[in-house]
């Protein structure tokens, strides 16, 4: 069963204009990254109270938490990283979602990935264990300048660890922009992708677009993956407007164009949807 999400914070940073735009858009799940201008991760004991209760009195759950773990270098120290991580899992506890968005760590631009190979496995497979210990699973993202920014790495990564705390969140769009071909990155990594970002991405303009609209292949992945048995969050993360490293803004209004664009796919494909 295709359910739908979105990362909030592509809307708003206010988390009852969040709510209230996904409302009138069918969507009941967020993919936790932000509100008040704050990682999920900074904010403070009393906003996360807070927010809890809005989602709760919204009838709102939480597809993952979008955290940032694994955005720092591979060269970063990563004693402090692992702290980080600890308070990733408590936040999970806290909204009871037992499902953490992580990355794969930036490598110094020019260097040879297979440099950094065994350090980044060492990395992944330490926060697949203490994840595994905590019940929580880590989806994977691909993106541009990490490690795992190609299948074929992403692939060695989850079968080299080879945890069940450790699977794959398919960004289409982020392997469009490292010239990644999606079909056989699909092909590789179907029987490992456990989450679906939404996210398409034009090579010929240059810049994110509506899903069906890039070269991203959306419809088809979509398509192939419920044939194949997805079940699953499907989550929009549009990046309409603004695409940092660390930041992606479409705005209530755009975001109407994202919903509508999956919304319109999901129906073309008779897949259903919630």
């Amino acid at each position: 069963m295709i359910r739908l999400s979105a990362f909030a914070d592509e809307i708003s940073q206010d988390p009852g204009e969040q709510i209230d735009v996904l409302t009138r858009h069918g969507v009941k799940h967020i993919e936790f990254r932000a509100i008040h201008g704050t990682n999920v991760l900074d904010l403070s004991e009393e906003q996360h109270r807070d927010f809890r209760a809005r989602l709760k009195d919204a009838g709102f759950g939480l597809s993952a938490v979008g955290s940032p773990i694994g955005k720092i270098r591979i060269t970063d120290p990563f004693d402090e990283h692992l702290a980080r991580f600890a308070r990733a899992l408590d936040v999970a506890d806290f909204y009871e979602c037992a499902r953490i968005r992580v990355f794969s760590f930036y490598m110094p631009p020019g260097d040879d990935p297979a440099i950094h190979r065994s350090a980044v496995v060492d990395r992944m497979a330490e926060l697949a264990e203490v994840a595994l210990e905590r019940g929580v699973v880590l989806y994977l993202e691909n993106e541009k300048g990490i490690y795992g920014d190609r299948a074929d790495r992403v692939h060695d990564l989850l079968t080299t660890v080879d945890s069940p705390a450790l699977t794959h969140a398919f960004d289409p769009a982020n392997y469009v922009e490292v010239g990644q071909a999606i079909d056989a990155a699909w092909t590789l990594l179907r029987p490992f992708a456990a989450h679906f970002h939404v996210k398409d991405y034009s090579e010929e303009q240059h810049r994110n677009v509506p899903a069906g609209e890039g070269d991203g292949q959306i419809p088809v992945l979509l398509e192939d993956a419920v044939r194949h048995g997805y079940d699953g969050f499907v989550v929009l993360e549009p990046h309409l407007t603004v695409a940092e490293l660390s930041y992606g803004f479409t705005g209530p209004e755009r975001f109407a164009d994202a919903a509508n664009a999956l919304k319109r796919i999901l129906d073309e494909k008779s897949i259903p949807f919630a």
